[in-house]
Order: structure tokens, then sequence, then C-alpha cells
């Protein structure tokens, strides 16, 4: 874990990349995607879902009742909206997380075969407990980074349609996701890359390195990398997350049309 800590401090994007490319092929930029596949189709519906749903129950306590005239009420709104949305979905869906996790870590030796083969694996070797190694880090993340994104892109796209209502969906689902995905991802990094340390501890009976839980993590990092190492890799975060936020929103965006305009049954 030390010499992978060591070398992650002189890689850049495109050496990593090609050294994943020489040691292990093309389809090494692939591994763990069917996991990811798997994990984010019931993780982004249940965001949505939730997301909706709570913003509906937090309109009901007075005060937030603002019905876009009182835009701290409905940032207000927004912002818890998304950060309970987050939390729940993460809960509901993270052993998926900590497989993709592993998966995606593993390099020359294949010690973890499959998803079905991880979940076994891993409660084999870490106990059950040791599926949600890591849900706390991934909580402290996931609620900040879902409110950030959620909050941040319907208020930006509220403010922009008011201004200008003749611009395409598109457009602005495109912008507003561009710029909320930033936003989330520099608030949250630090949290995000804790969670993934804490994830890979122990996998495939390594010795563990950190050994003091959330807060250990954090002294280990700042102790043997600087606070620099909490932004390590974000600039790949950010070639990751932004596209990723501006499909999922405009993907949200076109289906919520597609079925407000279908015929009631």
């Amino acid at each position: 874990m030390h010499s992978d800590v060591a070398s992650l401090s002189k890689a850049s994007i495109w050496r990593e990349a090609s050294r994943i490319f020489s040691e292990e092929g093309i389809r090494a930029f692939w591994k763990g995607n069917l996991v990811t596949i798997v994990h984010r189709l019931p993780y982004s519906s249940i965001s949505f879902y939730a997301y909706e749903r709570y913003k509906n129950l937090l309109k009901l306590i007075p005060g937030l009742q603002s019905n876009g005239e009182n835009i701290g009420a409905d940032l207000c709104v927004r912002l818890v909206g998304g950060g309970l949305a987050g939390i729940t979905a993460a809960s509901i869906t993270y052993p998926l997380d900590l497989v993709r996790t592993r998966l995606a870590a593993q390099r020359n030796v294949t010690y973890y075969k499959g998803i079905w083969h991880s979940l076994c694996m891993i409660s084999r070797d870490e106990g059950v407990l040791g599926l949600y190694k890591g849900l706390g880090a991934t909580l402290l993340e996931v609620g900040p980074s879902i409110a950030i994104s959620f909050s941040g892109y319907e208020t930006l796209r509220s403010s922009w349609q008011s201004r200008r209502p003749q611009d395409s969906t598109v457009l602005v689902s495109l912008a507003c996701g561009s710029l909320s995905g930033i936003a989330s991802s520099t608030a949250t990094f630090p949290l995000d890359l804790v969670r993934r340390r804490m994830q890979l501890e122990g996998a495939a009976g390594q010795a563990r390195v950190y050994k003091t839980g959330l807060l250990g993590t954090y002294k280990h990092i700042i102790r043997t990398e600087g606070l620099r190492g909490f932004y390590r890799g974000i600039l790949p975060e950010y070639y990751k997350v932004v596209p990723s936020v501006v499909i999922v929103f405009m993907t949200y965006e076109t289906l919520k049309m597609l079925l407000s305009d279908c015929p009631d049954n």
C-alpha cells in the first residue's frame, strides 16, 4: 500500500493510462464496468426518486413552503433533499460500490472473479460487515456531493430559464450539469479519496495500513502525503464526473419531458 501511494505521487494521467495499457491491455480500462452499471442503475434511480420525495416532504415544513418565491427556502429544500437522497441511495447500494472498487483495483493477480464471487470472498475474508467497509466515509462524501450536485443544477437551471426561457433544454442541462459536477467534485473529493482508500483496505488478503478508522485514515494521509494528498487524482475525476453528471441530468430532463407528454391511460 505504501509503495502504491508513492508511485501515485509521481504518476500523471497519461503515464498511468500507458502503464495500464502495457501491463493489462485495452480491456483493463473497462475493468469492473459491469458492476458499475449494475450499481449505477439502482443508485441513480433511487437518488432521483428519493430527491423528489424528500423535497415534497420538506415543503410541508412551515417556512419552507416558498413556491419559488423564497430563494433561501428553495435552496434549503434542494440541499437537504439532495443530501438525504444521496445517503439513502448509497446505503442501499453500498456493497456493489465496494465490489466495483475492488474489481477495478486488481492488477496482475485476479483475486475477485466477478460480482457474486467478490461478495462471497469479501464476506468470507472480512465478515459480512466487510461489505460495508468505508460506509461512514461514503455517506459523509455522498450526502454533500449529491446535495451540491442536485441543488446546484436545479438552482442554476431555474435561474437560467427564468432569464432565457427560449434556450434549449439540452444546452441548459449541459452547462448547469457541468458547473454543478465541478463544484460537487471539488468540494467532496477529499472524502471520496478517503472512502476509496478505506474500501481497498485489506483487499485480497493484503496487510492493513489504515487501522484506526476514518480519522486515522485522514491523519495517515496528512502525515505521509501532506494536504495535497487529499486532491491527488482530482483532474481525472473532473474528466469522469463532468460528462457523467451532464449525461445523467440530460437523460433525466429528457425522460421527464417524454413521460409528461405521454397521455394518461
